[in-house]
């Protein structure tokens, strides 16, 4: 675990300190992902986050057992988080950090739902749709 890092949305309303619980980041091909990052959505672990007082952050309950986080003002994508799950544990956005550089993407999941019109480099730790909801989601569920 490393030491608490800091970052925001687009406008600078929601202010964050998270604790990553790695220094790697994840990147998600998911049709959800997709379109809330509008694109790759490329994100890290986090406990202990603490959002600045009066954040506008709008939650948006996307599936049966996920939910994501906004900022209500710019819109910016934040986080994504189990329901239920760890209290205080968000999946931040990689863009939202102030260091965003200090997270190389070292795995994808959801790769079977990935357009044929990009690849990541490199070689990374890779799960289908299938595996992924075999280890997280509820009979099955969607992301």
């Amino acid at each position: 675990m490393s030491d608490a890092l800091t970052g925001s949305c687009l406008c600078g309303a929601c202010t964050f300190t998270a604790t990553p619980d790695e220094q790697e980041a994840g990147a998600c091909h998911c049709g959800m992902c997709r379109k809330v990052a509008g694109g790759i959505n490329i994100a890290v672990g986090c406990s202990d986050v603490t959002w600045n007082e009066g954040a506008p952050i709008k939650v948006y309950r996307s599936s049966d057992w996920a939910e994501r986080g906004f900022c209500g003002t710019c819109g910016a994508n934040l986080f994504w988080r189990a329901v239920g799950g760890d209290a205080g544990r968000e999946v931040i956005a990689l863009n939202a950090f102030d260091t965003p550089g200090a997270f190389p993407v070292t795995r994808q999941i959801f790769v079977d739902d990935k357009p044929d019109s990009y690849a990541l480099a490199g070689d990374l730790v890779s799960l289908t749709g299938a595996e992924v909801r075999a280890m997280y989601a509820p009979e099955g569920g969607t992301t």
